[in-house]
Protein backbone atom coordinates (compact mmCIF):
# COMPACT_ATOMS: atom_id res chain seq x y z
CA UNK A 1 0.00 0.00 0.00
CA UNK A 2 1.62 3.06 -1.28
CA UNK A 3 2.69 6.04 1.28
CA UNK A 4 -0.49 9.02 0.92
CA UNK A 5 1.02 11.03 3.45
CA UNK A 6 2.41 13.80 1.29
CA UNK A 7 -0.52 13.32 -1.53
CA UNK A 8 0.37 11.32 -5.51
CA UNK A 9 3.84 13.05 -5.71
CA UNK A 10 4.92 12.11 -2.27
CA UNK A 11 7.26 14.64 -0.28
CA UNK A 12 9.50 17.06 -2.60
CA UNK A 13 11.58 20.36 -1.51
CA UNK A 14 8.19 21.96 -2.69
CA UNK A 15 7.07 21.78 1.22
CA UNK A 16 9.89 23.44 2.82
CA UNK A 17 9.76 27.02 3.68
CA UNK A 18 12.12 29.67 5.04
CA UNK A 19 15.36 27.62 6.78
CA UNK A 20 17.02 30.77 8.07
CA UNK A 21 18.31 30.70 11.35
CA UNK A 22 18.83 27.15 11.06
CA UNK A 23 22.27 24.58 10.70
CA UNK A 24 22.55 21.37 9.07
CA UNK A 25 25.39 19.34 9.54
CA UNK A 26 25.90 16.54 6.52
CA UNK A 27 28.80 13.95 6.15
CA UNK A 28 29.77 13.14 3.22
CA UNK A 29 28.33 16.53 1.51
CA UNK A 30 30.89 17.44 -1.73
CA UNK A 31 29.16 14.71 -4.17
CA UNK A 32 25.97 13.01 -4.41
CA UNK A 33 22.97 12.83 -2.39
CA UNK A 34 24.65 14.73 0.44
CA UNK A 35 25.66 17.41 -2.33
CA UNK A 36 22.03 17.93 -3.43
CA UNK A 37 21.04 17.80 0.08
CA UNK A 38 23.24 20.73 0.96
CA UNK A 39 21.90 22.87 -2.31
CA UNK A 40 18.16 22.48 -1.01
CA UNK A 41 18.67 23.51 2.34
CA UNK A 42 20.69 26.27 1.35
CA UNK A 43 18.53 27.23 -1.23
CA UNK A 44 15.76 27.91 1.75
CA UNK A 45 18.28 29.92 4.23
CA UNK A 46 19.65 27.83 6.21
CA UNK A 47 23.19 27.47 7.21
CA UNK A 48 25.18 23.84 6.18
CA UNK A 49 28.59 22.77 7.75
CA UNK A 50 29.58 19.87 5.51
CA UNK A 51 32.08 17.23 7.09
CA UNK A 52 34.07 15.29 4.17
CA UNK A 53 37.19 13.65 3.88
CA UNK A 54 38.70 15.92 1.01
CA UNK A 55 39.59 19.29 1.27
CA UNK A 56 39.75 19.61 -2.48
CA UNK A 57 36.33 18.35 -3.16
CA UNK A 58 34.76 20.50 -0.23
CA UNK A 59 36.51 23.33 -1.71
CA UNK A 60 35.06 22.97 -5.18
CA UNK A 61 31.45 21.87 -3.77
CA UNK A 62 31.84 25.06 -2.20
CA UNK A 63 32.78 26.77 -5.18
CA UNK A 64 29.76 25.52 -6.86
CA UNK A 65 27.13 26.57 -4.34
CA UNK A 66 28.08 29.78 -3.86
CA UNK A 67 28.10 30.00 -7.57
CA UNK A 68 24.72 28.85 -7.52
CA UNK A 69 23.41 30.85 -4.23
CA UNK A 70 25.56 33.49 -3.63
CA UNK A 71 28.53 34.53 -2.66
CA UNK A 72 26.89 35.17 0.95
CA UNK A 73 25.46 31.34 1.48
CA UNK A 74 26.78 30.12 4.76
CA UNK A 75 28.34 27.09 3.82
CA UNK A 76 31.55 25.55 5.47
CA UNK A 77 33.19 22.16 5.76
CA UNK A 78 35.21 20.24 8.30
CA UNK A 79 37.51 17.74 7.51
CA UNK A 80 37.05 14.18 9.14
CA UNK A 81 37.69 10.76 7.78
CA UNK A 82 34.87 8.72 9.39
CA UNK A 83 37.01 5.30 9.04
CA UNK A 84 39.56 6.98 11.45
CA UNK A 85 38.13 8.07 14.77
CA UNK A 86 40.62 10.29 15.84
CA UNK A 87 39.56 12.32 12.70
CA UNK A 88 36.33 11.92 13.75
CA UNK A 89 36.88 13.10 17.24
CA UNK A 90 38.82 15.85 16.42
CA UNK A 91 36.07 16.85 13.69
CA UNK A 92 33.33 16.49 16.32
CA UNK A 93 35.72 18.82 18.44
CA UNK A 94 36.02 21.35 15.99
CA UNK A 95 32.08 21.34 15.27
CA UNK A 96 31.83 22.08 19.24
CA UNK A 97 33.72 24.82 18.97
CA UNK A 98 32.82 26.53 16.19
CA UNK A 99 28.59 25.39 15.15
CA UNK A 100 26.76 27.01 18.26
CA UNK A 101 23.37 25.38 17.26
CA UNK A 102 23.06 22.14 15.15
CA UNK A 103 19.40 21.81 13.96
CA UNK A 104 20.27 18.37 12.14
CA UNK A 105 22.72 15.48 12.00
CA UNK A 106 22.65 14.03 8.43
CA UNK A 107 24.47 11.02 8.20
CA UNK A 108 24.66 10.51 4.73
CA UNK A 109 28.31 9.49 4.16
CA UNK A 110 29.00 5.68 3.22
CA UNK A 111 31.36 3.28 1.53
CA UNK A 112 29.71 0.36 -0.18
CA UNK A 113 30.86 -2.88 -1.98
CA UNK A 114 34.17 -3.12 -0.70
CA UNK A 115 35.23 -5.96 -2.87
CA UNK A 116 38.23 -7.74 -0.29
CA UNK A 117 37.82 -7.23 3.02
CA UNK A 118 39.67 -3.93 4.08
CA UNK A 119 40.50 -2.54 7.73
CA UNK A 120 40.52 0.77 8.92
CA UNK A 121 43.51 2.39 10.81
CA UNK A 122 41.42 1.32 14.19
CA UNK A 123 41.00 -2.64 13.43
CA UNK A 124 37.79 -2.55 11.97
CA UNK A 125 36.54 -4.23 8.93
CA UNK A 126 36.26 -1.11 6.68
CA UNK A 127 32.24 -0.84 6.02
CA UNK A 128 31.01 -1.13 9.13
CA UNK A 129 33.75 0.68 10.84
CA UNK A 130 33.06 3.55 8.06
CA UNK A 131 29.49 3.43 8.08
CA UNK A 132 28.28 2.35 11.50
CA UNK A 133 31.05 3.09 14.64
CA UNK A 134 32.20 6.76 12.84
CA UNK A 135 29.02 8.34 12.87
CA UNK A 136 28.49 6.25 16.21
CA UNK A 137 31.04 8.84 17.92
CA UNK A 138 30.01 11.75 16.01
CA UNK A 139 26.65 11.50 16.71
CA UNK A 140 27.63 10.97 20.69
CA UNK A 141 29.82 14.07 20.51
CA UNK A 142 27.32 16.41 19.30
CA UNK A 143 24.23 14.39 20.97
CA UNK A 144 23.94 17.44 23.87
CA UNK A 145 24.41 20.43 20.69
CA UNK A 146 21.79 18.80 19.30
CA UNK A 147 19.15 17.96 21.97
CA UNK A 148 19.48 21.69 23.23
CA UNK A 149 18.53 22.94 19.97
CA UNK A 150 15.73 20.34 19.96
CA UNK A 151 16.86 19.43 16.82
CA UNK A 152 17.26 15.84 14.71
CA UNK A 153 19.44 12.66 13.58
CA UNK A 154 18.98 11.37 10.45
CA UNK A 155 20.29 8.14 9.53
CA UNK A 156 20.69 7.19 5.50
CA UNK A 157 19.99 3.88 5.75
CA UNK A 158 19.93 1.38 2.61
CA UNK A 159 17.33 -1.57 0.98
CA UNK A 160 20.80 -3.58 1.69
CA UNK A 161 19.75 -3.58 5.19
CA UNK A 162 17.48 -6.54 3.74
CA UNK A 163 19.64 -8.54 2.70
CA UNK A 164 22.83 -10.36 3.99
CA UNK A 165 22.23 -12.72 7.34
CA UNK A 166 19.88 -9.91 8.66
CA UNK A 167 21.64 -9.77 11.83
CA UNK A 168 24.53 -8.73 13.17
CA UNK A 169 27.58 -10.82 13.27
CA UNK A 170 28.99 -10.84 16.73
CA UNK A 171 31.40 -13.44 16.86
CA UNK A 172 33.11 -12.31 13.63
CA UNK A 173 32.53 -8.51 13.77
CA UNK A 174 35.16 -8.17 10.81
CA UNK A 175 34.10 -11.03 8.94
CA UNK A 176 37.60 -13.02 8.60
CA UNK A 177 36.25 -15.51 7.90
CA UNK A 178 33.79 -15.33 5.66
CA UNK A 179 34.11 -11.89 4.25
CA UNK A 180 31.79 -11.21 0.91
CA UNK A 181 30.92 -8.06 -0.17
CA UNK A 182 27.09 -7.32 0.13
CA UNK A 183 26.53 -9.28 2.97
CA UNK A 184 29.16 -7.42 4.77
CA UNK A 185 28.11 -3.32 3.20
CA UNK A 186 24.29 -4.89 4.76
CA UNK A 187 25.21 -5.89 7.96
CA UNK A 188 26.73 -2.13 8.31
CA UNK A 189 23.44 -0.30 6.99
CA UNK A 190 21.61 -2.60 9.10
CA UNK A 191 24.01 -1.62 12.44
CA UNK A 192 23.10 1.94 11.46
CA UNK A 193 19.54 1.44 11.69
CA UNK A 194 19.85 -0.54 14.79
CA UNK A 195 21.98 2.01 16.27
CA UNK A 196 19.12 4.59 14.96
CA UNK A 197 16.52 2.92 16.58
CA UNK A 198 18.04 1.55 20.26
CA UNK A 199 18.82 5.19 20.38
CA UNK A 200 15.61 6.36 19.99
CA UNK A 201 14.53 4.16 22.64
CA UNK A 202 17.26 5.44 24.87
CA UNK A 203 16.04 9.06 24.34
CA UNK A 204 12.49 8.02 25.57
CA UNK A 205 13.64 6.94 28.80
CA UNK A 206 15.95 9.98 29.31
CA UNK A 207 13.73 12.21 28.32
CA UNK A 208 15.66 14.10 25.99
CA UNK A 209 14.52 16.17 22.77
CA UNK A 210 16.18 14.50 20.02
CA UNK A 211 14.12 13.15 17.49
CA UNK A 212 15.99 10.18 15.38
CA UNK A 213 14.77 9.26 11.85
CA UNK A 214 15.60 6.37 9.24
CA UNK A 215 15.54 6.77 5.62
CA UNK A 216 17.22 5.60 2.25
CA UNK A 217 17.58 6.55 -1.00
CA UNK A 218 16.50 4.45 -3.03
CA UNK A 219 18.55 3.88 -6.64
CA UNK A 220 19.72 6.88 -7.34
CA UNK A 221 22.78 8.30 -9.39
CA UNK A 222 24.95 8.99 -6.81
CA UNK A 223 29.24 8.30 -6.47
CA UNK A 224 28.55 5.63 -3.79
CA UNK A 225 29.47 2.14 -6.08
CA UNK A 226 31.67 3.84 -8.26
CA UNK A 227 33.75 5.24 -5.39
CA UNK A 228 34.09 1.74 -3.58
CA UNK A 229 32.65 -0.88 -5.84
CA UNK A 230 34.79 -3.41 -7.58
CA UNK A 231 34.97 -3.36 -11.61
CA UNK A 232 32.34 -5.50 -12.13
CA UNK A 233 29.93 -3.97 -9.57
CA UNK A 234 30.82 -0.36 -11.11
CA UNK A 235 29.75 -1.31 -14.76
CA UNK A 236 26.48 -3.11 -13.91
CA UNK A 237 25.57 -0.29 -11.91
CA UNK A 238 26.37 2.36 -14.76
CA UNK A 239 24.24 0.41 -17.38
CA UNK A 240 21.63 0.83 -14.52
CA UNK A 241 21.83 4.35 -13.99
CA UNK A 242 21.06 4.82 -18.31
CA UNK A 243 17.46 2.74 -16.73
CA UNK A 244 14.18 4.21 -15.62
CA UNK A 245 14.94 2.15 -12.53
CA UNK A 246 17.36 4.35 -11.28
CA UNK A 247 16.65 8.19 -10.00
CA UNK A 248 18.39 11.39 -10.37
CA UNK A 249 20.94 12.06 -7.00
CA UNK A 250 18.66 14.77 -6.41
CA UNK A 251 15.69 12.89 -6.16
CA UNK A 252 17.56 10.50 -3.67
CA UNK A 253 18.66 13.44 -1.25
CA UNK A 254 14.49 14.41 -0.69
CA UNK A 255 14.34 11.54 1.74
CA UNK A 256 17.49 12.75 4.04
CA UNK A 257 16.30 16.50 3.85
CA UNK A 258 12.38 15.69 4.79
CA UNK A 259 13.59 13.45 7.48
CA UNK A 260 15.65 16.86 9.12
CA UNK A 261 13.10 19.42 7.91
CA UNK A 262 9.21 17.63 8.24
CA UNK A 263 7.07 17.66 11.09
CA UNK A 264 4.39 14.84 11.79
CA UNK A 265 6.90 12.00 10.91
CA UNK A 266 6.84 9.15 12.84
CA UNK A 267 10.60 7.74 14.17
CA UNK A 268 10.05 4.13 14.30
CA UNK A 269 9.75 4.12 10.48
CA UNK A 270 11.94 4.10 7.48
CA UNK A 271 11.32 6.61 4.75
CA UNK A 272 11.88 6.47 1.30
CA UNK A 273 10.96 6.24 -2.29
CA UNK A 274 7.16 4.07 -2.18
CA UNK A 275 7.23 3.09 -6.20
CA UNK A 276 8.44 0.10 -7.55
CA UNK A 277 10.74 -1.92 -4.95
CA UNK A 278 10.77 0.74 -3.18
CA UNK A 279 13.68 1.54 -5.19
CA UNK A 280 12.39 4.62 -6.82
CA UNK A 281 9.18 6.85 -6.95
CA UNK A 282 7.23 9.08 -4.56
CA UNK A 283 8.82 9.69 -1.30
CA UNK A 284 7.37 8.80 1.40
CA UNK A 285 6.75 6.18 3.90
CA UNK A 286 7.80 2.64 3.48
CA UNK A 287 8.25 -0.87 4.56
CA UNK A 288 10.13 -1.38 7.77
CA UNK A 289 11.26 -5.05 8.04
CA UNK A 290 11.10 -5.96 12.05
CA UNK A 291 14.46 -7.79 12.37
CA UNK A 292 15.99 -3.99 11.91
CA UNK A 293 14.81 -3.52 15.40
CA UNK A 294 15.61 -7.03 16.82
CA UNK A 295 15.49 -5.05 20.54
CA UNK A 296 17.92 -7.46 22.07
CA UNK A 297 20.67 -7.17 19.40
CA UNK A 298 20.03 -3.74 18.96
CA UNK A 299 21.20 -3.23 22.48
CA UNK A 300 23.77 -5.86 22.31
CA UNK A 301 25.38 -3.73 19.27
CA UNK A 302 25.22 -0.57 21.31
CA UNK A 303 27.38 -1.66 24.08
CA UNK A 304 29.65 -3.52 21.47
CA UNK A 305 29.88 -0.23 19.67
CA UNK A 306 31.10 1.21 22.96
CA UNK A 307 33.70 -1.12 23.37
CA UNK A 308 34.94 -1.80 19.98
CA UNK A 309 35.22 2.63 19.74
CA UNK A 310 35.90 3.55 23.15
CA UNK A 311 33.21 5.95 23.34
CA UNK A 312 31.07 5.69 26.40
CA UNK A 313 27.62 7.96 25.78
CA UNK A 314 25.45 7.46 28.70
CA UNK A 315 22.12 8.40 27.61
Amino acid sequence: MPDTQFGPNGWTPDRLTSLAGKTYLITGANAGAGFQAARILLSKGAKVVMLNRSAEKSEAAIADLKAEYGPDAEVSFIRMDLSDLSSVRAAGAEVLASVPRIDALICNAAIAQVPTQKLTVDGFESQLGTNHYGHFVLCGMLFDRIDEAQGRIVVVASLGYRMGIRTIQFDDMNWDKNYSANPVYSQSKLAQMMFAYELQDRIAEAGKSVEVYVCHPGSSATSLISTSGSIFTRMIWWLATKTPMVQTAEQGAFPEVMCATESGLEQRALYGPTGRMEAVGPVGKGTLQPHAYDKDVMSRLWDVSQDATGFDWPI
